[in-house]
């Protein structure tokens, strides 16, 4: 894996939003504050944490479905920093999105959602070609030419997820951001969706920021895993190793809630309960935003951030104890 190129790098992302206090006051709440990763061609990254952690602004502002605040977000080596490289990298990235019941414009038949990037691009010559791609992406995703004048109501969720699939790739993508797409799905579904992605990173050569909060989803899947705390990325490593091996006091207890299958270890995990509740972005605390919940906190981690930095090959950690806990 190591030796395929770097596809996408992202670069000190920030993403603020203003909040309105009343009284013409406002204050940033930072969804996302200076996070770096890259994705390597053909890869598979899992982004988890706790909802409201920033993940999906993470995947939105990399497409710039929200404008980044701050921080590159550089694609084959290019940065996308006006309206013509983006409108560049919208035919090479895409979205599937978390709600299959809210991402489908219910006035519309299945077939013209599939082909409204075909229309937006300008991607097909005549109504025979656009009629052809469109039987050609249901069929990657095991829908076929009868569903084609229906409408998304008459779909069950993992049917209506497929066909959102079908449309992310109809501009024939490189890379795709993949916003918690089985979440919303009955478990039986979640494993046939899962596995089409994974048919599809192989038939078509794939690259994906997979977004999620079920751990074991997201093991199967990504090649790496990066964990995210209240905007901040706090460690990123190969998907075996955050498992067999995590750094971090709060991968630590991510981890110690998944429910492992077989009796024996189930009972002899150790489940790691952290106090408190998750604080706001809108009032992070200083230093460490994990501090006010970490069994290990001292001094130092209200008095600064840890630099997110390279403890072991290819394991990266943002924590000022790792080497005294890890």
């Amino acid at each position: 894996m190591s030796e395929a190129k770097t596809l996408l790098e992202v670069k000190g992302l920030k993403q603020y939003f203003d909040v309105n206090l009343g009284f013409f006051r406002s204050k940033p709440l930072k969804a996302v504050d200076d996070v770096s990763f890259s994705i390597r061609k053909g890869e598979t990254l899992g982004l988890v944490g706790e909802s409201g952690c920033g993940k999906t602004t993470v995947g939105r502002s990399i497409l710039h479905l929200y404008k980044p605040t701050a921080g590159q977000v550089i694609y084959d080596g290019k940065e996308i920093n006006s309206k013509e490289s983006l409108r560049e990298f919208r035919k090479k990235a895409t979205m599937v999105f978390q709600d299959p019941y809210s991402s489908l414009n219910p006035r519309m038949t299945v077939s013209d959602i599939v082909a409204e990037p075909l229309d937006v691009h300008n991607l097909c010559a005549d109504k025979k070609q656009r009629e052809e791609r469109v039987l050609e992406l249901m069929g990657y995703v095991g829908l076929n030419s009868e569903h084609a004048s229906r409408y998304a109501h008459e779909f069950s969720g993992g049917q209506r997820q497929r066909i959102g699939i079908a449309r992310a790739l109809a501009v024939n993508p490189e890379f795709i951001v993949c916003d918690e797409p089985v979440s919303a799905l009955d478990v039986s579904i979640q494993a046939q969706v899962i596995n089409m992605f994974e048919d599809l990173q192989d038939k078509l050569g794939l690259t994906y920021l997979f977004i999620a909060h079920d751990l074991l989803v997201v093991r199967h899947i990504s090649d790496r895993i990066a964990v995210m705390y209240l905007g901040k990325m706090v460690e990123l490593a190969d998907a075996d190793e955050i498992y067999t091996h995590p750094l971090h006091p709060y991968s630590r207890s991510l981890l110690s809630a998944v429910p492992l299958p077989d009796p024996v270890k189930a009972r002899a995990n150790k489940r790691i309960v952290l106090n408190g509740d998750i604080p706001s972005p809108l009032n992070a605390p200083s230093g460490c935003p994990f501090r006010t919940r970490c069994p290990n906190a001292t001094a130092k981690c209200a008095e600064s951030m840890p630099p997110f930095e390279e403890v072991e090959k290819g394991h990266f950690v943002a924590c000022h104890r790792v080497k005294e806990i890890g």
